[in-house]
C-alpha cells in the first residue's frame, strides 16, 4: 500500500501534468476517497504549493495559474554526496527497499544537466567497494517512517511482531531509539508484555500503530550501546569463555560487542561470548595475535586442532 506522502507527491504531479481535476478523478486515480483528496490539498497548501478548490457541479483542484514546482539545484559536490549516499546505502543493506534506491537514483539524475549526469554516473560505474555486501532484512518504510516519529515525540506505540520461532505477538512498547546493525534495524524501548528493556528487528514486525500515551526515556539512555550489548548476549549452543594473554583495551577494540565481552576478572582478561558453532571461533582464536587458554567449553579445543591440521594440510599443497 502506498505510503500518504506517496500519495501526496502523486497529486501534485497529476496537477502540474493537468490543467484541473475533479475530486473524483482525483480520488480514483489515487486509491483514496474525496474526502482524503481535500485533505492532500490542504496539506499541499501548508507546504505553500497554491492548490486552488473549485467549488461547484464542474468544480475540481487546480494549481494557480502560471506555479510551477522550482527546479532540483544541485551543486557537484552536492550531485555527488546524494549519488554516493544513495549507492552505499544499497551497498551497506541501510535502505528500508532496494527499488526504492534505484528509483530515487534515477530521478536525480534525470533532472540533472547533461554533462553532471554523466559524470555522476561514471562514478557509480567505476567505484569499487572494499567493503563486502550486507545481507540485508529491508524492514517497510511506513514501519521505520511511524517508528522514528514515535521516538522523536515520545510516544508509546502498539507492535504486531513476528519472533525467530514464527510466533505472533501484540507488544505496547515506548520506543527510546532506532540502530542500524550489520544490515538490520532494531528498535529498542521498554516492552510493557516484559516489564522490562527490549529489542525488536523491524523486519519482524508486521504492523505498527501510534497511541495516546506518552513517555519519558531515562536520561542518557544510548540505544545503539544497549542493542549491541543485547545482541551479544543472544542465545546460541555453546558458551565460550577465553583468557586472553594480552592488553585488555587491545582485546576489546579487536571483539566487538556484538560478538562478545571483554573484561578483567580476577587479575586476566576475559573473553565471553556465545557461539552457534565452533569452528567459526576456532577461526576467530587462531588470528588473535596473543596466546590464549580456553576455560569453555573443552570442545572448543578439538576444533582448534581440527583447525590448525586444516592449516597445515593447506600449507603443503603445491599445485602439482
Amino acid at each position: 500500500m502506498p505510503h500518504p506522502t506517496t500519495r501526496l507527491l502523486a497529486m501534485l504531479e497529476l496537477l502540474q501534468a493537468n490543467h484541473r481535476l475533479p475530486g473524483k478523478d482525483l480520488a480514483e486515480r489515487l486509491g483514496v476517497d474525496e474526502r482524503t483528496v481535500r485533505r492532500y490539498a490542504s496539506r499541499l497548501a501548508e507546504f505553500g504549493v497554491p492548490v486552488e478548490a473549485e467549488r461547484g457541479r464542474y468544480g475540481g483542484y487546480r494549481l494557480r495559474p502560471g506555479y510551477k514546482l522550482p527546479p532540483l539545484m544541485l551543486t557537484d559536490d552536492e550531485a555527488v554526496a546524494v549519488t554516493l549516499g544513495l549507492v552505499a546505502s544499497k551497498r551497506i543493506g541501510l535502505a528500508t527497499t532496494e527499488p526504492a534506491v534505484n528509483s530515487a537514483l534515477a530521478k536525480i539524475q534525470r533532472v540533472l544537466p547533461p554533462a553532471l549526469r554523466d559524470r555522476t554516473q561514471a562514478v557509480q560505474e567505476a567505484l569499487g567497494f572494499t567493503l563486502l555486501p550486507r545481507e540485508s532484512k529491508a524492514p517497510a518504510t511506513d514501519t521505520v517512517l511511524l517508528l522514528g516519529e514515535a521516538v522523536r515525540r515520545r510516544t508509546r506505540v502498539r507492535l504486531r511482531y513476528r519472533s525467530w520461532q514464527d510466533e505472533e505477538s501484540e507488544r505496547e512498547l515506548d520506543p527510546y531509539g532506532l540502530v542500524f546493525h550489520s544490515g538490520r534495524w532494531y528498535v529498542t524501548g521498554h516492552d510493557y508484555r516484559r516489564g522490562d528493556l527490549r529489542t525488536f528487528r523491524l523486519d519482524r514486525v508486521r504492523s505498527v500503530s501510534l497511541q495516546d500515551n506518552t513517555f519519558e526515556a531515562p536520561a542518557d539512555f544510548d540505544a545503539v550501546a544497549h542493542v549491541t550489548r543485547s545482541l551479544a548476549r543472544v542465545p546460541y549452543t555453546w558458551e565460550v569463555e577465553v583468557v586472553v594473554e594480552g592488553p585488555l583495551d587491545a582485546v576489546r577494540r579487536r571483539i566487538p560487542p556484538t560478538t562478545g565481552t571483554v573484561a578483567e576478572v580476577d587479575g586476566v582478561v576475559l573473553l565471553r561470548t556465545r557461539a552457534e558453532k565452533l569452528d567459526g571461533m576456532a577461526r576467530m582464536l587462531a588470528g588473535f595475535e596473543w596466546p590464549f587458554v580456553v576455560r569453555k567449553p573443552t570442545e572448543l579445543r578439538a576444533a582448534l586442532l581440527d583447525f590448525t591440521r586444516h592449516l597445515a594440510a593447506q600449507a603443503t599443497r603445491d599445485e602439482s
